[in-house]
């Protein structure tokens, strides 16, 4: 009994709190707006080219490492405070460690083990996202600029004459990139502003047209501060540096108009640097490309400051 006299125990308000508080945690982790088919993915995106799903892969890799050291940490505290937990009847002291060396060898061993199996699928993967040995389909150069795109379409397109391999405005694309530009590549080009939306969606931003099924490579250049260009479905984003010029390249394989942004503080108005990728079929792309050039949009805008001397270092052994 308690001192009072009453037969309730002290630590039925404790055992009612935790009950309280698990079942908070679970209408926490189940009252989402995700269904039993997003659940797979963590929070990413549906994939939406032939590269995304390695990205995804180490997405629910890494979470999956990071759950089962959470779980092993979490038993680990809630065995310790509930089976050494203080007696209410006896008040020494009790035995004190003062090492143990094959745990002390196991928290040691176990992290180094981890991050570096972490380490080796990071590093595997990142080499294949990069790979630009094999020659795209489309290459695009995209210009970040405070506070919008300019997309830079490095085609052959009828209405449009010049080459992209020696045209003015793409000096800061490096040489290692212009050897796999189209001959006689006149081009076109598109800029938007932070007010232009989607006349599909209603969107903001401007939109970038891509053809379904073919190997597209982005050239990064900026004209003024590091943006980073991010297709969010794309599982995809890389920063655009003035003076260091950035690639990948990437297959879209779903039509469909998707978001993109800026994934890099660049300012007061960053939040407004968003923009739209609508990938369709490679006919419809080729058609874009016609309007722009009847439109007047022929040719190419400045690509962005030119290469520093770092860069151009960089280029020469690599060449």
């Amino acid at each position: 009994m308690s001192p009072n006299g009453s037969d309730r125990s002290p630590r039925r308000p404790m055992r009612r709190k935790l009950l309280q508080a698990l079942t908070a945690g679970l209408v926490l982790a189940t009252a989402t707006g995700c269904t039993y088919e997003d659940f797979p993915r963590l929070g990413m995106p549906t994939p939406t080219t032939e590269e995304a799903p390695r990205i995804l892969s180490l997405w629910q890799g890494s979470w999956a490492a990071a759950l089962a050291v959470g779980v092993l940490v979490w038993g680990l505290i809630l065995w310790s405070a509930i089976f050494h937990r203080r007696s209410r009847t006896k008040v020494e002291v009790p035995p004190q460690t003062r090492y143990n060396v094959p745990i002390e060898a196991l928290y040691t061993v176990v992290p180094i083990i981890i991050v570096s199996v972490l380490f080796y699928f990071t590093a595997r993967d990142e080499s294949k996202l990069l790979d630009m040995s094999k020659k795209p389909d489309v290459t695009v150069n995209v210009v970040g600029f405070q506070w919008s795109w300019c997309f830079n379409y490095i085609e052959n397109v009828e209405g449009s004459t010049g080459d992209a391999k020696t045209a003015k405005e793409l000096d800061a694309v490096p040489d290692r990139y212009k050897k796999d530009f189209p001959a006689d590549a006149g081009g076109v080009y598109t800029c938007g502003t932070p007010g232009e939306r989607n006349p599909q969606t209603g969107n903001p931003g401007p939109t970038l047209w891509l053809p379904e099924g073919k190997t597209v490579r982005f050239v990064l250049t900026s004209r003024d501060v590091i943006h980073s260009f991010w297709v969010v479905p794309f599982l995809m984003k890389q920063d655009v540096i003035p003076g260091h010029t950035n690639a990948f390249q990437v297959t879209p394989n779903k039509q469909g108009t998707f978001l993109g942004k800026c994934a890099e503080l660049c300012g007061v108005d960053h939040s407004r640097m968003l923009f739209n990728v609508k990938v369709v079929s490679p006919e419809r792309y080729e058609q874009h490309l016609k309007d722009l050039a009847k439109k007047g949009q022929t040719g190419y805008v400045p690509a962005g400051i030119a290469q520093t001397s770092h860069e151009k270092n960089r280029e020469t052994n690599q060449l």
